[in-house]
């Protein structure tokens, strides 16, 4: 396991250590990515055998560098070029039922492995100059990681009951690595879900955002359904799980067309607000189902409804209530209309308002309405692609000729008040809102001059003096 020790600062701590006749190790994640060959963060955690502030102390004077201390916690953090370590002393912990707070003791190394979240995450590596490089691996993370397990060290009932986090951080952790989750531990996330109420909502959020962040979101989606966590930490997504029959008539399953749509979304962007976009897509479906003898299922108006309903689910799930949100909103607002445009006869009135309404956010949309068509009718699936192609084409070359994507009005509502001599008030708007709409209509091209003469035009019609 040398190889793993490469690099300059492991040689320093090992010096320091020696001198200071400390145990001292690498542990967590940094030896778990190292063994699996991913590519190690610049996070390192090292525990020592007394005081990691102490020790932490030593190798920033050492290095000349500040060492920010942390009493409560009993942890010290120094940065080093890229990397970042964080030293810590060895403890054991015991906790109480009704509180994620643990009692904290010094212990021994077997102690802080002890008190570890799972296996691949509990194995350690001397530094020590007499074993330099030995893998210290007492719960069989190794094993766990060819078998692609995620598996806790302890009862996972224990484990979980003691840090509820670590019921969505073994989720989160097998959506990343594509791991499974053992069974045992399956049954104590089903068996303790409850106890995820001590947590707060922030930490909860950061987990999820992890998971959405993965290569396959829906991986972690279903173990969340599955155990019952999602309905409460996300009950609306919960809800969306389903499918009703009435005189032979269903309708598709919300909940995982919801994570079709999101790992589609996966493949082609990294947004996180993108794919928070696909998770909310259709969230106001099952507020919006209604039942017609001759239609069928019909989920009318859940693109509006769905877009209201953002701002309180953002607030609930402790997310930005700023611009991320707004664009969300705005995402799940549109996400029909490019699916109208790609089945219907494409206009340059649609294009032009699609656009207008977009502004930037076109491609986005354009992204998550391609993800959107989950049929599993190939015919149907082809011909909407390659209409959204027709669709795409269409925006570019509107967008050329028109500029309307971030519309800003040629003619002001100032020059509307000096043609007409008037004060603000309500023939300003209706002239603006004429001139738009002649714009989008295509009845008039989108500059100065034919503005300019509609406003006049629109004035005298409205009975306005011209100054």
């Amino acid at each position: 396991m040398k190889e793993f020790l490469q690099k300059p600062i492991f040689s320093l701590l090992s010096d320091i250590a020696d001198e200071s006749h400390i145990e001292c190790y690498v542990v967590g994640g940094y030896v778990r990515d190292q063994i699996m060959g991913r590519d190690a963060k610049n996070d390192i955690d090292i525990v020592v055998v007394g005081s990691g502030i102490d020790f932490a102390t030593r190798v920033g004077s050492r290095l000349g560098v500040k060492v920010a201390v942390y009493k409560n916690f009993g942890t010290a953090m120094l940065n080093h070029g890229p990397l970042q370590l964080e030293f810590v002393g060895a403890r054991k912990e015991s906790y109480r039922s009704e509180s994620r707070k643990p009692i904290v003791e010094n212990g021994s190394l077997e102690d802080d492995q002890n008190r570890r979240d799972f296996t691949i995450n509990a194995m350690a590596l001397s530094l020590n100059k007499s074993d330099f490089g030995r893998l210290i691996d007492p719960f069989g993370g190794m094993e766990d990681i060819q078998h692609r397990l995620i598996r806790t060290p302890l009862d996972p009932a224990v484990t979980f009951s003691d840090d509820p986090l670590r019921m969505m951080r073994a989720i989160r952790f097998a959506t990343q690595l594509h791991f499974k989750i053992e069974i045992h531990a399956i049954n104590a996330i089903t068996e303790h879900k409850e106890r995820i109420n001590i947590i707060s909502k922030e930490r909860i959020i950061d987990e999820l955002n992890k998971i959405i962040l993965a290569e396959k979101p829906s991986i972690g989606f279903k173990y969340l359904f599955d155990t019952g966590l999602l309905a409460l930490v996300f009950p609306a997504m919960a809800n969306l799980y389903g499918v009703e029959i009435i005189d032979g008539k269903g309708h598709k399953d919300n909940f995982y067309h919801t994570l079709e749509v999101l790992d589609n979304v996966a493949t082609v962007s990294d947004d996180l607000w993108l794919r928070w976009a696909a998770i909310m897509h259709d969230i106001a479906k099952p507020a919006t189902k209604r039942f017609d003898r001759r239609h069928g299922w019909t989920f009318h108006g859940h693109e509006d409804k769905g877009a209201r309903m953002v701002p309180k689910l953002f607030a609930d799930l402790k997310l930005p209530l700023n611009d991320k949100m707004k664009f969300v909103q705005k995402l799940v607002l549109l996400h029909l209309r490019p699916i109208v445009l790609a089945q219907d006869i494409v206009t340059d009135s649609a294009v032009r308002r699609l656009l207008f309404e977009a502004g930037d956010d076109i491609d986005s949309l354009m992204m998550l309405c391609h993800a959107d068509v989950t049929t599993k009718n190939e015919y149907k699936k082809k011909k909407y692609r390659q209409n959204f192609e027709l669709v795409k084409q269409k925006l570019r070359d509107v967008e050329e000729r028109d500029k309307v994507r971030n519309w800003q009005p040629p003619v002001t509502g100032a020059d509307i008040m000096t043609a007409f001599t008037l004060n603000p008030g309500r023939e300003v708007g209706v002239i603006k809102n004429a001139i738009r709409e002649a714009i989008l209509e295509g009845d008039i091209a989108n500059n100065r001059e034919e503005a300019y003469r509609f406003m006049l035009k629109k004035g005298e019609e409205l009975g306005l003096k011209r100054n």
